[in-house]
């Protein structure tokens, strides 16, 4: 398979038709065709994250597999953005858990921290982050889990925490401006 090459351009109206047609007839094959028109996007993602060629290409396999069950679990407004975080958060779990790397974690949320960059001393990073996110009100912290690393929607959030859908996006915009403050004056130190 080529990653670095898509076959066919994304089209947003096309994908919701090939994700409703997977989710009514449980068939692979549109699943497919709407998987491969990302693919080279998936590669780069797991490359950036992986730093490995053969290890990002296996990644790009895995996420289609947890694709096939997660494509029909959540509620998919706009597929290529939901892909990417698929494929991020997939890759930091790869990180997280040691699996077929020897390499330290990515921080969970940098990625959304907008002007935080990693330090090449990424142990101190994951460290700095881990304490901030020690540090956040209960509510901000649980619904960031859950939207960023659980990739449940504001909808889900609400029904599983009970907040409305107005507290969940106060507390995840709170949250994330807050992590990043905490995490600058961490470098400052």
């Amino acid at each position: 398979m080529n990653f670095l090459k898509s076959q066919s351009k994304p089209n947003n109206t096309a994908d919701e038709g090939l994700l409703l047609e997977y989710r009514q007839t449980g068939n692979l094959a549109p699943l497919a065709a709407l998987y491969e028109s990302y693919m080279h996007l998936v590669y780069g993602v797991c490359l950036k994250y992986l730093r490995d060629e053969e290890l990002s290409k296996d990644a790009v396999m895995q996420i289609f597999e947890e694709l096939i069950t997660k494509a029909t679990r959540h509620d998919i407004k706009q597929f290529k953005p939901w892909l990417y975080v698929l494929s991020r958060n997939f890759c930091l779990m790869q990180l997280r858990s040691g699996k077929k790397l020897q390499m330290e974690s990515l921080p969970d949320f940098v990625e959304f921290v907008d002007d935080t960059h990693l330090d090449d001393d990424r142990e101190e990073d994951i460290t700095a982050l881990e304490r901030c996110k020690q540090k956040l009100p209960a509510a901000q912290k649980i619904s960031i889990q859950l939207f960023y690393m659980d990739e449940k929607c504001y909808k889900e959030i609400v029904d599983d925490t009970g907040y409305t859908m107005n507290e969940v996006k106060s507390y995840i915009q709170n949250g994330k401006r807050n992590l990043k403050i905490c995490l600058e004056k961490n470098r400052e130190c």
